[in-house]
């Protein structure tokens, strides 16, 4: 089991992968739900290739159930039951860190047998039992800023995780709601994150950045095209990592379609924002 460690300079490491604002870029990436064990390994393994040919550092990303749908007529995905099997062997047979989202505290043990990181969900950023239950397991927490929050609100949702005596902390901004099904990205947040958390790794989320809540009816929308244009303005602020949801075909996926980048296109992305990410820390 890979060793989650944290050493100074706000540097968070975990299955051989480091996120810190100073150091290259890091690249979470991964289709939005998990669709099942086939799809997984085969998305996993296409993204460890891309990662080591670009030399980039690679957490592998998907959820095992989506619990904030728009309807309740919409798939939320295999549980979790089935899903950690499935982590598990993607982290050994592949090598590759693993993420998920988890959403009650009495999952934040069982998930983290199979996964390196623990997501705690936008939505849910302030809620205390799961904060603590996540920090509780040792491994690195991602807490993603709700749409709802300022950036110096984050101060407070991280010092609970760090608090509780998890110092290994990544906090991830996905914009911010503005009027009806919208949301917008404010870059000025990124550095106020990493001011106000001491230090603590801040992840730009490109794709959910882009969504459009409910903008679909009964489903969510997003704007695919402007992932790119929000990832480059993010790297070029500076950032300790990227956040990309992404799957082979994504018109056909179950959730997140409109919004997730197709994953013949993430190689050029990718590069595109390592090259970015050199310039930004050229002089730091």
């Amino acid at each position: 089991m890979p060793e989650t460690t944290q050493t100074s300079g706000s540097v968070v490491q975990t299955g051989g992968v480091a996120f810190a604002n100073h150091l290259p870029l890091a690249l979470i990436a991964g289709p939005c739900q998990l669709e099942g064990r086939t799809h997984a390994l085969e998305v996993a393994a296409a993204l460890k290739e891309m990662a080591q040919k670009l030399g980039i550092g690679l957490v592998f990303k998907s959820s095992f159930d989506k619990a904030n749908r728009t309807s309740g007529r919409s798939a939320r995905g295999v549980g979790l039951d089935e899903a950690l099997p499935v982590f598990a062997e993607i982290r050994e047979s592949l090598g590759v860190p693993v993420l998920t989202d988890v959403h009650e505290a009495e999952q934040c043990a069982r998930a983290a047998q199979a996964v390196d990181i623990l997501q705690i969900p936008a939505f849910l950023c302030r809620q205390t039992d799961l904060l603590l239950a996540a920090a509780a397991t040792g491994r690195v927490v991602n807490v993603k800023k709700g749409q709802f929050l300022a950036p110096w609100d984050m101060a407070h949702v991280a010092s609970k995780v760090t608090q509780a005596g998890n110092p290994n902390v990544i906090v991830t901004e996905r914009g911010a709601s503005f009027g009806y099904n919208t949301l917008v990205s404010d870059m000025r947040a990124l550095p106020i994150m990493a001011r106000v958390t001491g230090g603590a790794p801040v992840v730009f989320d490109a794709t959910h950045s882009v969504q459009q809540p409910g903008g679909q009816g009964a489903t969510s929308g997003g704007q695919r095209e402007f992932v790119a244009v929000l990832a480059r303005a993010a790297v070029a602020v500076g950032v300790a990592g990227v956040f990309i949801e992404t799957h082979p075909d994504p018109d056909r996926a179950p959730s997140d379609g409109p919004n997730m980048v197709a994953l013949a296109d993430l190689p050029a992305l990718v590069e595109t924002l390592m090259a970015f990410d050199r310039l930004a820390k050229a002089s730091g």
